[in-house]
């Protein structure tokens, strides 16, 4: 699944290139997790402001237009015009656990794995999704529904200035989940997927069956710290790719090739050489240094 980093390297790779660009129709395939909330008409026209992240989602805001409805437009389309053409709003996306966008000029014709397009004077936004769990709907806002729904059940950047140790410290107060599921859940800190868990967890010497209640402010701290860090370097590396990810110039990421746990069960920790362990939690493969990281 496409976690903070490679969401965030996905907005970077087109953000620029589509700011400004002029919305010149919107095609639909197979339906996602929800629908798109509008007529694809109603959203011709509008100019694309500056794309935006909030955790794992992206929010590509679209500016009200001038309320002319087109000749070909049907009478239901013509009524969303009416209702939206003053009315500025954007287009939530959430990539689900596969899915990826690209931004192209002129893109191969739409294969049955491509669900929408949005076509814009400078070039083609295009969500792909196999399994079809991610998302593209439209909201009036950040602040308003079903946006504003969405965003609240999920936790602090771990880049904020309000994410630190004693955040975590707090939160994670009385949850006898293991440490690793904690953070997993996303609303304590939002975007640090398996990987990235798994090997915060090894730089900052927890072992993540520990209960996240019984993490010390010290430890928890160090793991803050080490959660930055980790994202902050799968940021650099383009993100992890370990089948399909690519951000929209079909660049894949680097991340796992530098991963100090993760995918290395049986080799030697690079710090004291002992062994790599694999268990399941939750199932999903969690990997750490029996040596290194203490209950």
């Amino acid at each position: 699944m496409p976690e903070l980093p490679e969401v965030e390297v996905t907005r970077r790779s087109f953000a620029l290139a589509i700011e400004g660009a002029r919305v010149l129709a919107v095609r639909l395939g197979k339906p996602l997790r929800w629908p798109l909330g509008v007529s694809p008409e109603s959203l011709v026209g509008r100019r694309v402001g500056a794309a935006q992240r909030r955790g794992k989602y992206l929010w590509l805001p679209l500016e009200a237009r001038p309320a002319v409805v087109s000749a070909q437009a049907t009478p239901a389309a013509d009524a969303d015009v009416a209702a939206l053409a003053d009315d500025a709003g954007g287009l939530l996306l959430h990539l689900g656990m596969s899915g990826s966008l690209a931004f192209r000029e002129l893109p191969p014709v739409a294969g049955p794995h491509d669900h929408f397009d949005l076509v814009t004077d400078r070039g083609v936004l295009r969500l792909t999704d196999p399994r079809r769990f991610g998302a593209v709907l439209w909201s009036p806002g950040l602040e308003a529904d079903p946006a504003a729904k969405l965003l609240s059940r999920i936790g602090l950047e771990p880049f904020d200035i309000e994410f630190h140790g004693d955040h975590l410290h707090e939160r994670f107060r009385g949850r006898r989940v293991p440490v690793k599921q904690a953070i997993l859940a996303g609303d304590v800190v939002v975007g640090a997927g398996n990987i990235y868990a798994c090997e915060a967890l090894f730089m900052s010497g927890i072992d993540p069956r520990l209960a996240a209640g019984k993490i010390s402010r010290p430890r928890a701290a160090r793991l803050a710290g080490a959660l930055r860090q980790v994202l902050g370097e799968a940021l650099e590396a383009g993100g992890t790719t370990l089948r399909d990810f690519k951000d929209a110039h079909g660049v894949a990421g680097s991340f796992q090739m530098q991963a100090r746990v993760y995918g290395r069960e049986g080799e030697a920790c690079r710090h004291c050489g002992t062994p790599i362990r694999r268990i399941v939690q939750g199932q999903r493969s969690t990997f750490f240094c029996p040596s290194c990281q203490k209950r």
